[in-house]
């Protein structure tokens, strides 16, 4: 399938790995990839909110809804765009206040389930890989996670029954686990959470301990740039986790999130992990890609 507009790119059956991304002609050091939020949430330290820019940090600046007075937004254009979604919460906002306060986890699922419904057709950052299509490996999960997932669709009924439809207890529990695997975190400049997405044509790129590209974010908008020269043919990969972790934590990390492990060529050598242990010592390092 050809990525119209991202480029030249394809998503493809990489060997060993499921679907990837790969170039389809040579590609310098620059933007591979920019791909919108197919669906988020923001939050600023002082309370929730949403809003299409990072500026989130603060209150001070951003428009506000007038009903509830507890979203917030950057102006009044991204206040429109996002009404279908935040009419879910507005009212119960409204009744209980500061009371109502699902998680970010259970509110991005309502705001995914409401934009299916509004919109079923392929959005502009599903261009190569819908959400309905992310794996979900429901099947791998253990107790613990799946006791999880049954929390979360409590707390999503409890929140939400009055303002949204939605489908059978097993569909709801494979669309949480197919967040949990795909979805990102959103961070600023300096790596300080402002919410969660899902961007599906980003999520179809596999890991590697050796990326050849990063994700960054400019708000709700994700970039993949090449770190190194990527040939026609060869697929693009990235981290999910963080690398500076030594290679056991970061084999444990993949398995426990996203079921797999990898013997390239950084897990192979373990050269730079007496390096990483002494970085550890010093400081707590940034997260990757989130599991959310």
């Amino acid at each position: 399938m050809r990525a119209k507009g991202h480029g030249d790119l394809e998503r493809f059956c990489s060997r060993g790995k499921g679907q990837g991304l790969r170039a389809l002609q040579p590609f310098q050091v620059h933007l591979l990839l920019s791909c919108p939020a197919d669906t988020y949430l923001l939050t600023v330290k002082s309370g929730a909110a949403t809003a299409s820019t990072a500026n989130t940090a603060r209150r001070e600046g951003l428009s506000k809804c007038g009903r509830c007075e507890q979203a917030f937004y950057c102006n009044v254009e991204c206040q429109e765009d996002d009404w279908p979604t935040h009419k879910l919460e507005c009212s119960p906002m409204v009744v209980l206040g500061e009371n109502w306060n699902p998680s970010e986890t259970v509110s991005l699922r309502a705001r995914i389930l409401a934009k299916q419904k509004i919109h079923p057709e392929r959005t502009p950052s599903e261009k190569l890989l819908a959400v309905k299509e992310f794996e979900s490996h429901l099947d791998k999960l253990d107790n613990e996670k799946k006791d999880l997932i049954r929390s979360d669709i409590a707390a999503l009924h409890q929140s939400y029954c009055k303002h949204l439809e939605f489908p059978d207890h097993r569909s709801l529990g494979v669309l949480f686990a197919q967040v949990n695997r795909n979805g990102f975190t959103i961070g600023d400049e300096e790596l300080s959470h402002l919410g969660s997405a899902i961007f599906p044509d980003v999520a179809s790129m596999n890991h590697s301990c050796c990326p050849n590209v990063i994700v960054t974010y400019k708000g709700t908008l994700e970039e993949v740039r090449a770190v190194q020269e990527v040939s026609p043919g060869e697929e693009g990969f990235t981290s999910y986790i963080d690398l500076l972790y030594p290679t056991e934590d970061r084999n444990d990390r993949l398995r426990d999130s996203y079921f797999f492990t990898r013997e390239c060529r950084g897990c192979t050598t373990k050269d730079k992990d007496t390096a990483k242990v002494e970085i550890h010592k010093l400081s707590d390092p940034p997260k990757g890609r989130s599991h959310l």
